[in-house]
């Protein structure tokens, strides 16, 4: 229970077959299982219940044991143990694989901020009946407050009179809220976690990070808690969680859908989007909440820009690739062309300035008046928005639009194809500083259709070593509908 990494670590065989599984996945190998203890603060404390031993033969044991959490409840571990030689000649018994249950808890804090059965129901009729949405902590839900990951601002919140209007719409096409989920503090990191409130598990990579900054939605869509994620992308928020999670995710065409009701961040990228698991249930809610925009159909072929996949890892890079050369073999890309975006690095600062300056405008007056309220990486980024001068945000701004000019006159109506993230979700145990590297290059990638403004929408058809990255389709303005149903012949 104390979390005594070393002692553990001498109880489990080691090698790359071990294995420990619970209800966020299945860890493999020694050194993986070694990193996720190194990562959580201890085991719950309990005491064992019950206690069964059957004898599987070739010296191997299954013991199987009824725990019982101080909290409540009861839990379960099974064990394969194996008795073996070791090198100075005593006879030791090492565990092969293990399996922990715990009483599930009936909300977990570090997904859901509160849920209901539902929270709000939909109309009777409608495209969305039957379905149900977690609503990204930033969105007015009639009837509670919003607190955008910071408890501390939850606090001062007042209940919200009305939905907003993203809210509205998934509501009126007959979709139930189910519960309103965790998100990063004020949607600043596409990470997924939350000083706060805890990490979201990846579903999709056991003791991964889930993607952020729509952490809650996505993991909630992931385990099949819902069907739909509400969330906001203002630099990857959807495409980032939907990739680490094996998603299908859309961040609309800028200004398609009205935001009154949303706690934004960066009014010059903030987009409304969502998460799904299929991409049937990704074209029905776009189709019920986008109402006349969205609905161009004109594509001019396809693009790649190698700057932007050589930011990726040399995994990503080669399941990319080998995206297009089956694609290309199927005769779908017979007209995709290579473009040189403006520089990467530029793009990349532009966006990170005047990112920085429009949340610092958002929350600045907030977070001065409560110190010591926000993680110290969220709150290192607003620290950076302070120091942008009126004269350097003007610039930026200038330097913004003329980006978006240049992207479009490069793109036109081409789709534009790239990795959604730059690599597969990072352990929960890595590095800061990994991390930072890991959100830099995606960043760099997924800034592109945040300053151009353009639909971006992540399919769920790469893997690397097992583990999910999305294909990323970025089109046209107002052709997300379309983009959807493209994305879904190529996958």
């Amino acid at each position: 229970m104390a979390n005594e990494v070393e002692t553990l670590d001498r109880l489990f065989a080691p090698g790359e077959e071990t294995l420990l599984g619970d209800a966020g996945g299945i860890l493999v190998g020694h050194d993986a299982i070694s990193a996720f203890r190194q990562g959580r603060d201890g085991a719950p404390a309990r005491i064992i219940g019950d206690l069964q031993v059957r004898d599987l033969g070739n010296d191997r044991a299954l013991i199987v044991a009824m725990t019982l959490p101080a909290s409540g409840g009861r839990g379960q571990q099974t064990q394969v143990w194996h008795r073996s030689s070791t090198n100075d000649g005593d006879v030791d018994w090492l565990i092969e694989a293990t399996h922990v249950s715990v009483p599930a808890p009936a909300i977990a804090a570090s997904v859901w901020r509160v849920v209901g059965s539902p929270l709000v129901a939909g109309a009777v009729d409608g495209p969305l009946v039957g379905k149900t949405v977690a609503v990204k902590d930033l969105f007015a839900v009639a009837g509670f407050a919003v607190g955008a990951g910071v408890p501390a601002y939850l606090a001062e919140s007042p209940r919200s009179v009305t939905h907003a209007s993203a809210v509205t719409a998934l509501l009126a096409a007959g979709a139930a809220v189910q519960g309103i989920a965790q998100t990063d503090e004020f949607a600043y990191s596409v990470a997924g976690k939350n000083s706060h409130y805890g990490t979201p598990p990846n579903v999709a990579v056991a003791g991964a990070i889930p993607g952020g900054s729509s952490s809650g939605p996505a993991t909630a869509v992931a385990s099949g808690q819902v069907s739909i994620g509400l969330g906001t992308d203002t630099g990857g928020s959807i495409r980032v969680p939907a990739s680490y999670q094996g998603l299908w995710g859309l961040r609309t065409t800028h200004d398609a859908i009205a935001r009154d009701g949303l706690l934004g961040l960066a009014p010059s990228f903030d987009t409304v989007g969502w998460m799904t698991r299929d991409a049937a249930t990704l074209r029905a809610v776009a189709s019920a909440s986008l109402g006349s925009a969205g609905r161009k159909a004109v594509f001019g072929g396809f693009a790649v820009a190698p700057a932007l996949v050589a930011l990726a890892s040399p995994g990503v890079q080669d399941a990319f690739a080998a995206a297009l050369m089956r694609l290309a073999e199927a005769g779908l890309t017979d007209d995709l062309v290579e473009l040189t975006l403006p520089d990467v690095d530029d793009l990349h600062e532009i966006f990170r300035t005047v990112q920085s300056a429009e949340a610092w405008a958002t929350h600045g007056e907030w977070i001065t008046a409560h110190p010591g309220s926000l993680g110290g990486e969220i709150a290192a980024r607003f620290a950076f928005g302070s120091t942008v001068d009126p004269d350097t945000r003007s610039f930026a701004s200038q330097a913004l639009e003329l980006a978006r000019e240049r992207i479009e006159s490069i793109v036109g109506d081409r789709v534009l194809l790239l990795p959604s993230a730059s690599s597969t979700a990072p352990s929960t145990t890595a590095d800061a500083e990994i991390i930072e590297q890991v959100r830099q290059s995606t960043l760099r990638l997924s800034c592109v259709a945040s300053i151009a403004g353009r639909p971006a929408l992540s399919v769920p058809a790469l893997t690397v070593d097992g583990a999910p990255v999305g294909f990323c389709l970025v089109g046209p303005p107002n052709t997300d509908i379309a983009l959807i149903a493209l994305g879904e012949s190529l996958a």
